[in-house]
């Protein structure tokens, strides 16, 4: 009965997107500026917001995608070719393609042991705490967002089991919210591969056909985001050693045999192979943004996609014992195909809203100008990262960086202050605070879906604390860090 209902509410959900995405274009509105097209466009937005925020996105990314093709917007083909053929799109492919292959060699376990097992940790249990959250925020970073929380969680089941700290017990519940808390501040990192890319890949589309393009530097945006993670992480485990004070005296029985139980064998020649691979991947495409006027930057940032598409050739063209190192065939079964779809209607949708045709961004502007009018530009970054946090933690955070992106781009505009320091915390934010209810995230969701080890109340009362330390971060360190690595 359970899952008849969730499949009729999954159904309910659909035919309402779609009724929206329908529908809009007829109601007795008349928006400023927006022209017919523009009314489609912005049905289909909103009805596309509606299904990622209740639904499935892979159909929800797919059925927008077909809503564009049939409006009077474009072609089908015209659709389809800007949106899969997108060298963003296709980056990303090869970027998920390469962070599977680092999966299916696991590579995760070993970096997981490896955070696990530091010598320096043994008696300083909370020493040992920083160091799990912060092996759990790099992994995020770089080898997918919930990989730390699916690798770290069952091993601290057995840590519990060998020290004797039960589900009852409020340390438990604490360190396991730190896990998905520490994951969550990874996540939005890179700004080379998920959701990071998506909001800002969507924030140059923005402004450009605003006819101011902004460009986010890659490496200070990736730099603000690893020192507010690790700034964060610093606040949170002080907060929790000195304000909640659990009882962790059994974390100080702990034992280095009991960390390295059932030990990994030595990396491989192919394990070796992958992990060089992608950490040189990694580095390349900071290349540009670090040494953007050196002949080798401009030459690898002309090139970034045919680099992603290389190391993929690389990677399954070198083979050990007759076996390649990468069998593309079965590394792609795993793809994550949701953030994939998600991030291709993302790119097409802030691509159309912005058009000149819809009228959109002309509107926007004739709304949202005197509503900022009044407000200090000193204020205004301060005013935009408190409307994240509360934003993002009502409704989805990828949907939140998107609805920002505009007023961010409009108030800058006309009173010529620098957007990108703004949006690039605002992207950083918006996806690291999205804690407090299961509707936030998906890492929300997990949290509040494992009951067994951590009750709602303590999910949400946790999460709500964690998320004002972050908020506090923001303000006080991470946004000024922000202008003065990207401004």
């Amino acid at each position: 009965m359970a899952n008849k209902a969730k499949k009729d509410h999954a159904i309910l959900h659909l035919l309402i997107g779609i009724g929206i995405m329908i529908g809009f274009r007829f109601l007795p509105v008349s928006l400023p500026h927006v022209t017919p097209t523009g009314m489609e466009i912005l049905g289909i937005f909103i009805g596309t917001l509606y299904l990622w925020t209740t639904s499935d996105p892979i159909p929800s990314s797919i059925i927008s995608i077909f809503m564009v093709g049939i409006s009077s917007y474009s072609n089908m083909n015209e659709v389809l070719t800007s949106t899969f053929g997108n060298p963003i799109l296709v980056q990303v492919f090869f970027m998920l393609t390469v962070i599977n292959c680092l999966i299916e060699n696991n590579l995760t376990e070993y970096c997981g042991r490896f955070f696990l097992t530091r010598k320096i940790c043994l008696g300083r249990p909370w020493l040992l705490v920083f160091v799990i959250c912060m092996g759990c925020m790099l992994m995020a970073a770089f080898m997918g967002g919930f990989t730390p929380v699916f690798l770290f969680w069952p091993i601290i089941y057995k840590i519990y089991e060998i020290v004797g700290l039960k589900k009852e017990d409020k340390f438990s519940t604490i360190l396991l919210i730190l896990v998905i808390i520490s994951s969550l501040l990874g996540f939005p990192i890179p700004p080379f591969m998920g959701n990071g890319l998506a909001l800002i890949s969507n924030y140059t589309t923005v402004t450009t056909n605003m006819n101011n393009p902004v460009m986010i530097n890659s490496a200070g945006y990736m730099a603000t985001g690893l020192i507010h993670g690790t700034v964060c992480i610093i606040a949170i485990v002080l907060f929790c050693k000195f304000v909640l004070k659990p009882d962790i005296s059994k974390f100080k029985e702990l034992k280095l045999e009991d960390l390295k139980s059932n030990a990994l064998p030595p990396l491989n020649f192919k394990q070796k192979f992958v992990a060089i691979a992608f950490v040189c991947f990694v580095a390349t495409l900071l290349v540009p943004s670090i040494i953007p006027n050196s002949v080798i930057g401009k030459l690898i940032k002309s090139n970034t996609y045919g680099i992603a598409l290389f190391v993929v050739f690389v990677l399954c063209s070198v083979r050990v014992q007759g076996q390649p190192i990468m069998n593309f065939s079965k590394t792609i079964q795993k793809m994550n195909w949701a953030s994939f779809f998600l991030i291709a209607s993302a790119i097409l949708l802030g691509n159309a809203l912005t058009a000149k045709n819809t009228g959109v961004s002309l509107f926007l502007n004739e709304l949202l100008l005197p509503i900022f009018a009044k407000i200090p530009a000193e204020s205004f970054a301060l005013i935009v990262m408190l409307l994240t946090v509360g934003l993002t933690n009502v409704c989805n955070s990828f949907v939140i960086g998107i609805l920002l992106q505009p007023v961010i781009a409009t108030f800058c505009f006309a009173s010529g202050v620098s957007s990108a320091p703004i949006v690039a915390m605002m992207i950083i934010f918006v996806l690291s605070s999205a804690a407090i209810t299961p509707a936030a995230s998906p890492f929300a969701a997990i949290m509040f879906g494992n009951g067994e080890w951590i009750k709602a109340k303590d999910a949400y009362k946790y999460g709500f604390m964690f998320v004002i330390i972050e908020t506090i971060v923001v303000c006080l360190i991470s946004l000024p860090i922000a202008q003065l690595l990207i401004g």
